[in-house]
This record gives C-alpha cells, sequence and structure tokens, in this order.
C-alpha cells in the first residue's frame, strides 16, 4: 500500500525449520532503506527444544555494521577478531564490518541443553562511503547501559542514535533513530521529525499512528518532516527505526553491502579464497553462494 505520505511493508516469511520463522521487512523492492537501515530480520519467537539451537555457520560482511537486539533467549557471538560475547535480552552487540569481518552466531551450551526461547531481531546499517572499509570492531553493550525513560505510560530505550533527548553509548557512524518503545494500555507518545526517515514496526500488540491501526509484522515507513502520534489502547512494543539518508547508493549481494560492484567482486574472491579471516574454534563455514 503506497500513498503520498506512507508506504507499509508486507514481510517475507522465511521457515527454518522446526517452527523457527524469519520475517524480512528490509530491503524491499520500493524500498531498499530506512537512513542507514539496509536489511531487518525479525526472527522468532520460537521454543527450541533441548538439544536444539540456533547455528549460523561462520560468515563474512563488508561494509555494514550488524546491530543483534534480543527480547528472550541469548546468542553467543564468536568472530575473526577474538570477540566471543552472549548476547541476552535488552543488551546490544554491534559489530562493524568496515573492510571485512567473519563471525558466527550459536545458541550457548547451557541454553542449548536446557532448550530455551529465542525471540529478537537483526539488522544491518550501511556504513558512510568514508568509512566503508574501516576497521572491523566489535562492541558490546549491557541492557542497563542503554538509556531509557517513561513517558506518558511509554517506556522508551534508545538502543543506538539519538532520540526524544536521549543518546546510546552505542557508536554510530551516522544519524541514527533505534528506539525500543513498550506502550502500556491508553498510552501514547509523539514522533517528531528529528530524523529525516524513519519507520515503526510493531513486535507485540496493536499501535496506532494517528488514529490508523498497524498489525504486528508489517513496517510502517513515514513521510519525511512529519510528526505522528503513536497510541496503544492495549499493551504493546515496537521498534522505531530511521535517520539521515545515506550518501549514496548502496549494493547488496548475499553478506556484502557496498557502493560498488568492483568492492562486492573483490569480497567474493578474498571469501572464495578464505581471506577474510577465520573464527578461532570453528571448523565450519558458509561457502560463497554460486548465484
Amino acid at each position: 500500500m503506497l500513498t503520498e505520505s506512507e508506504l507499509v511493508i508486507e514481510p517475507r516469511l522465511h521457515d527454518l525449520g522446526d517452527g523457527f520463522v524469519v520475517r524480512r521487512l528490509l530491503p524491499f523492492r520500493l524500498r531498499r532503506q530506512v537512513g542507514p537501515f539496509v536489511f531487518f530480520d525479525h526472527f522468532g519467537p520460537v521454543d527450541l527444544a533441548a538439544g536444539r539451537g540456533m547455528d549460523v555457520r561462520p560468515h563474512p560482511h563488508i561494509g555494514l555494521a550488524t546491530l543483534t537486539y534480543l527480547y528472550e533467549g541469548a546468542i553467543e557471538h564468536r568472530d575473526s577478531l577474538r570477540s566471543d560475547q552472549v548476547i541476552r535480552p535488552g543488551d546490544v552487540n554491534w559489530m562493524t564490518a568496515g573492510r571485512g569481518i567473519v563471525h558466527s552466531e550459536r545458541t550457548p551450551a547451557p541454553e542449548r541443553a536446557a532448550g530455551h526461547r529465542l525471540h529478537g531481531v537483526q539488522t544491518w546499517l550501511a556504513l558512510p562511503l568514508a568509512s566503508e572499509d574501516a576497521e572491523p570492531s566489535f562492541h558490546h553493550h549491557d541492557a542497563g547501559a542503554l538509556p531509557e525513560d517513561e513517558r506518558d505510560g511509554v517506556l522508551l530505550r534508545v538502543i543506538a542514535g539519538t532520540a526524544f533527548g536521549m543518546e546510546s553509548p552505542v557508536r554510530v557512524y551516522s544519524p541514527t533513530l533505534y528506539v525500543d518503545a513498550r506502550f502500556a494500555a491508553g498510552s501514547r507518545i509523539a514522533l517528531t521529525s528529528e530524523h529525516a526517515e524513519r519507520a515503526v514496526y510493531p513486535i507485540d500488540g496493536v499501535v496506532t499512528i494517528d488514529g490508523k491501526p498497524l498489525s504486528p509484522g508489517h513496517m510502517h515507513v513515514l513521510a519525511s518532516g512529519s510528526e505522528v502520534e503513536l497510541s496503544a489502547a492495549a499493551p504493546a512494543r515496537v521498534l522505531i527505526c530511521g535517520g539521515a539518508p545515506l550518501d549514496g547508493e548502496r549494493l547488496l549481494w548475499w553478506n556484502f553491502v557496498a557502493s560498488t560492484h568492483e568492492r562486492i567482486e573483490r569480497a567474493k574472491a578474498e571469501w572464495a579464497a578464505q581471506r577474510l579471516g577465520q573464527v578461532p574454534g570453528e571448523t565450519e563455514f558458509i561457502p560463497l553462494p554460486e548465484h
């Protein structure tokens, strides 16, 4: 549905088996990005039985930063910089790929043995042209480090960037908007035009935008420059994302983000030759796709 003021993005569903469903919102054919966000995946909630878990084998990235945010469960991140970090609900794992990094994501041993519930969102943020080939890095931020404030029944946590007069400690490379908002029944909040590009994604419950309900699982892209009111008649939770427009077109191929085809081709050759790095302790890897 497209109007002069909005775009509603319907998710593409990917069933990974055992009830593990991933909803992909970005990129979308009518909207490749919102601010620096070029990839947006919502996974779960899924109950993983004892002995089972998530296993994403080592794979490479360039030209982007990954941000993982969980509502339930745990994921162990390991990378070619020798980072080894378990992320839990409310924490932020921020990995800057820059010129190239390799990482794996797996269910930690205790949760795998006991069984657990997993639910979260992973996003990719394209790096500005000046930082496309930055040195790779990894930073973890505990849940308690993120600023939060309750306003008129809405609990706001700034995951990354700036919003509602708060600033996240997560280092970003361009103006960024990323907020976890939890609505009590009957609460409301005004979303200003501080950031040029914005989108609202309901995680749970029904939120209205200027009185118009938005179903869970659909991303609502807002018109630039408009101030809107978000409200909820019953408890609900949403993510608000966006920021400044990218400084030029970005190409996405597999796990690579770049401003030129040549950079993508170089990354493909480097991964095929296993020159982008290895994750200590890992013996597997995801091969380069053939397409």
